[in-house]
């Protein structure tokens, strides 16, 4: 009967011994397991060029309409692909293996070592300079931070029925208003981390040193179990922009593609539009992607 139970819960969180630090590592790195994300892909990695990031590793998850072909031309000798195309399962207790840790364990373990910083992020998630001109610059004052964990700020519909023209950043600038509102607002975490001192990966967590603990933005740290505390909160530095659903069109593709895990599809939808209405449910304008662009002179339309 126990052995039955645990059999449906998924593996979401492995061990590793971290990769050593080589010398004169530098710069940050970003990690990002796709599947048909051609449509905005473009801007996603010309935004993080924009904003100092060295490379890009990128687990393609079967990508079938030309995401790929978009990276090579975007990031050119700054993007590593590697193929990412699976299900699995441990043999014995029939666990699915969770495969967006199974990349981020990979990518800290086998490219960590030659840079500074990681983040292991989404295709729809923007880490943002809020006052630095580049990332590498915003995270100086973050230096003794291991593990760094950046709350959602969670953008919604934004009245969009179709793909508007002009990319995401000009089109979807209305946020849910308070990001650390639990169900209201969505929460969750995504985390830069030295590489060199990781030995656990969860999908929206990790352990560095063996110790469940992380910083904010503004370098207090915490035990993993208080950041979702409204003391924790903090984006002084670097903001994670969450557009969740872009627009209608868009929303229900993302249901109709499923969840990453083997979840029921009724009530993967209907989690996934519970999670709308929240986001919606208060909203205030946020435009600091498009001051950081401002800031650097870049246009502000999407990549096509």
């Amino acid at each position: 009967m126990f052995r039955g139970l645990l059999s449906r819960k998924p593996v979401t969180k492995l061990a590793l011994t971290p990769p050593d630090p080589q010398p004169g590592r530098a710069g940050i790195a970003l990690v990002l397991i796709v599947r048909n994300e051609a449509r905005h892909i473009g801007e996603w990695a010309a935004f993080h060029l924009q904003a100092g990031v060295a490379h890009v590793v990128v687990y393609d998850n079967g990508c079938t309409d030309g995401t790929i072909g978009v990276l090579r031309d975007v990031l050119g000798d700054r993007l590593t692909v590697m193929p990412w195309n699976q299900k699995l399962r441990d043999a014995v207790t029939g666990r699915e293996l969770h495969n967006q840790v199974l990349a981020y364990a990979h990518a800290i373990r086998n490219f960590g070592g030659r840079f500074r910083w990681m983040a292991c992020i989404d295709a729809d998630e923007f880490l943002v300079p809020k006052q630095a001109a580049d990332l590498p610059a915003a995270l100086v004052p973050l230096e003794g931070c291991a593990s760094i964990s950046l709350p959602w700020h969670n953008f919604g519909r934004n009245g969009h029925v179709a793909p508007p023209d002009g990319g995401v950043l000009r089109n979807y600038t209305r946020r849910a208003a308070d990001p650390m509102s639990g169900a209201r607002g969505v929460t969750n975490f995504k985390v830069i981390v030295d590489p060199a001192h990781v030995t656990a990966v969860k999908v929206h967590s990790y352990e560095v040193d063996g110790r469940a603990v992380t910083w904010n933005d503004r370098g207090a740290r915490f035990a993993l179990k208080d950041r979702a505390g409204r003391a924790f909160y903090s984006a002084d530095h670097i903001q994670l922009n969450h557009y969740y659903t872009r627009s209608e069109q868009e929303l229900a593709a993302k249901i109709a593609r499923g969840s990453n895990q083997s979840v029921e599809a009724a009530r993967h939808a209907a989690r996934v539009r519970r999670n709308v209405a929240n986001i919606e449910a208060e909203e205030v304008e946020d435009r600091c992607a498009l001051d950081f662009l401002a800031r650097a002179g870049a246009e502000t339309g999407g990549h096509r």
